[in-house]
């Protein structure tokens, strides 16, 4: 199934909100053992990510299937919760897995496909420092603008009446 690619700077634009959210989430097998250990089944399980992500509304910006993790560049709306796509990721896919590679379960003792942990970190397009910069220069913009507009008028009448 072919990946869908998103650019890494697209906004996305919904109703009520704008974002460009990206997430690096990592998850493992259970116990870190080599079940994607053919190029098939590395196929087989980017195409039940893939899946699962179109249904959920997730976008896969970059994905690869390692024998025993799985690495992904998402993006998903702030609607939804981190946690939440996690799990539907997770669970959806090890169901589909197990229906269609039993024999898996046999090499995961409890049956369970992937870990319960995961590594998920945000990116963005700037540092957090030009953030933070560029909100504490709001402020000064902000009074720039009050000083010449309305507010600033006011101001200038009032200390000319004192």
């Amino acid at each position: 199934m072919p990946q869908r690619k998103v650019a890494y700077t697209t906004i996305v634009h919904e109703r009520g909100c704008v974002y460009n959210f990206n997430f690096h989430l990592v998850f493992v097998t259970k116990y870190r053992k080599e079940v994607f250990d053919s190029p098939e089944k590395v196929e087989e399980m980017k195409g039940l990510l893939q899946k699962r992500a179109d249904m959920s509304d997730i976008q896969i910006q970059e994905m690869e299937v390692m024998p025993d993790h799985v690495h992904m560049l998402i993006s998903f709306s702030p609607k939804q919760r981190p946690v939440d796509v996690v799990k539907g990721l997770k669970g959806w896919t090890a169901r589909k897995w197990f229906e269609l590679h039993p024999e898996t379960k046999q090499m995961l003792w409890g049956g369970h496909l992937w870990s319960p942990s995961y590594f998920m970190s945000t990116l963005g397009d700037m540092s957090k420092e030009v953030v933070k910069n560029y909100i504490a220069s709001q402020y000064t913009a902000a009074m720039k603008k009050q000083q010449n507009g309305k507010y600033g008028e006011l101001e200038r009448k009032r200390r000319k009446r004192n």
